[in-house]
């Protein structure tokens, strides 16, 4: 990681691929990531971490499978939500989006219990910047 500033424009324009997040710095033990988002993703739970979104550019929108029942929140640009730990979630974004988010170091994009996952989700702990 650098000491040095970092623009989320060029950090964005730097790759291409879908629901493939690149790691552009750390907090603490937390990993801030970015990606860039179209179409859904897949059901899962992250079982001992919240996931933390921003949305960036576009709309996001995060299925929830919550005790109450399902429900789907939706995210324009500039807005945020937690995904409470334990909560089965599918981010989606019909006509594509960016997103910031932050994870504890090591947290897999298809969380601890997922369903199969699909050729076009990376299942992944986050990709280096550049890498």
């Amino acid at each position: 990681m650098s000491n040095e500033p970092l623009a989320l424009g060029a950090a964005l324009a730097s790759f291409d691929a879908l629901w493939s997040p690149r790691i552009v710095t750390h907090v603490n033990d937390y990993d801030v990531r970015v990606a860039k988002v179209q179409g859904e993703h897949l059901w899962h739970a992250h079982d001992h971490t919240d996931e933390f979104f921003l949305v960036l550019e576009g709309e996001l929108r995060i299925g929830l499978r919550e005790s109450a029942g399902e429900r789907e929140v939706v995210l324009p640009r500039g807005s945020v939500f937690t995904v409470p730990r334990g909560v089965e979630h599918r981010p989606s974004a019909p006509s594509g989006a960016a997103i910031l988010l932050f994870e504890p170091t090591g947290t897999a994009t298809v969380g601890d219990r997922h369903e199969e996952v699909p050729a076009h989700v990376d299942a992944t702990t986050g990709h280096p910047l550049g890498g």
